[in-house]
């Protein structure tokens, strides 16, 4: 089964926490905090993988979630790092932010990308034991990973489309020149799934070509197998606009060309202004009648395409085309690569915006992604400890914002998980 777009979320491994621990041995008094740090979160990493052809895996699992880091240890043991969890995807696969639509990474190349990146491990008490506060009770949790929900979309890296309506003969052309054996049959929509190939017209030069099946009227629209299809053209350097010379379905040749051209401009203006040649097939059915012939060539020349004719059935004119195909290749630029467009939004976590209070019934609530940060790095059992946390809070303004709100002494206040009698 062919599936070239999936819709999958990703998380990666929350850092393990920093250790409260202190220095217990025989003989050896007050031996200090020797609290590890905790290890650092899996990331989420795509690697490109040559065997795969297709998003079939993602039908069926949504979720990809990496390791999460081991917490620290007693003396001064960091925690074990998470693993890595790495996601094989076809090459040609971009990957997009789900909400935005905008390009995150095209995976066209064999360098593995990282996704989202694993939360760094907290910080063991050893790191807060200072001359005046030699017996730290408390250390830094570990950083949460990252949450994204993102869409991959297969697009085949081919330097050559075959388009045309069904039954021109693109499964033929593609089987005569190249490894590739698509099915073939006398009737419509025989290919369902694109089909590649790689092309050699000599020592060391090759290029790929790809059969784009089911473009008909319609198509950009969602008739059809077009509109499944039609992306897998946006990278194609080149197309082979196939056309049935002889008209053996009763269609005419040249309202087939106007009308694929009129699709391919539905779908995106610059696939539209891709460069074409027009290739008059089955031209051994036509006998000595050459007025067909004429008639394509002579709209390619008023359209600016190149034209050839051939008979893919009887190999007439395929090899003079596959040389025409790599001489007009030398001409035109590599093939497109998606640049990347998402711009990650940085919470602000150091400043004092990023924290609200509002009054539920008797209890003031504070909240926010800063208080959550601050709050999650409290021992409330220690003094130092609730110490840090009430500078904190005090130099941010929040004291003061509660006294605003008409807070009095013995009203209840809630700050991330603790609760707790205000006292002026």
């Amino acid at each position: 089964m062919f599936i070239d777009i999936a819709k999958i979320k990703i998380v990666s491994g929350k850092g393990g926490d920093g250790k409260v621990g202190f220095h217990r041995e025989k003989y050896v008094a007050s031996g200090g905090p020797d609290g590890g740090d905790g290890g650092r979160g899996g990331s989420v990493i795509f690697q490109v993988d040559d065997n795969l052809s297709t998003l079939l895996d993602f039908r069926y699992k949504k979720k990809y979630v990496a390791a999460a880091g081991e917490n620290g240890g007693s003396k001064r043991c960091k925690g074990k790092d998470g693993a890595d969890l790495v996601i094989r995807v076809p090459r040609g696969t971009i990957i997009r932010d789900q909400k935005t639509g905008q390009v995150i990474r095209d995976l066209s190349d064999d360098e593995p990308f990282v996704a989202a990146k694993g939360g760094n491990g907290g910080w063991g008490n050893t790191h807060f034991a200072t001359p005046t506060r030699q017996a730290p009770r408390f250390a830094k949790p570990g950083q949460p990973g990252v949450e994204r929900d993102i869409i991959l979309e297969l697009k085949l890296l081919a330097d050559v489309g075959l388009v045309g309506f069904p039954n021109v003969g693109k499964s033929t052309l593609l089987s005569m020149v190249s490894a590739a054996r698509p099915k073939i049959a006398n009737y419509h929509f025989t290919t369902l799934v694109p089909n590649l190939g790689v092309v050699s017209v000599g020592e060391e030069q090759s290029f790929v070509m790809a059969d784009i099946p089911g473009i008909i009227e319609g198509a950009s629209e969602g008739a059809g197998l077009g509109h499944d299809f039609l992306r897998h053209i946006d990278r194609c350097r080149l197309l082979l606009h196939l056309v049935d010379a002889a008209g053996s379905e009763g269609r005419d040749p040249l309202e087939d060309i106007e009308k694929i051209n009129a699709e391919l401009a539905g779908y995106s203006e610059f696939l539209a202004a891709r460069p074409q040649i027009i290739v008059a097939n089955k031209v051994d059915l036509l006998g000595e009648d050459r007025a067909p012939v004429e008639a394509l060539k002579a709209y390619a020349d008023e359209h600016g395409f190149q034209f050839a004719e051939l008979s893919a059935a009887t190999n007439q004119g395929v090899a003079e085309l596959m040389r025409m195909t790599w001489n007009a290749l030398q001409e035109l630029p590599p093939v497109f690569i998606y640049e990347p467009e998402f711009v990650e939004a940085v919470e602000d976590t150091g400043g004092t915006r990023d924290w609200t209070v509002e009054k539920v019934e008797d209890y003031y609530v504070v909240s926010g992604a800063w208080v959550d940060k601050i709050m999650g790095s409290v021992n409330v059992d220690d003094y130092e400890s609730r110490q840090y946390m009430d500078r904190m809070l005090k130099s941010a303004g929040v004291y003061e914002k509660l006294e605003e709100m008409g807070v009095q002494e013995g009203d209840f206040v809630v700050i991330g998980d603790l609760e707790f009698e205000y006292v002026y």
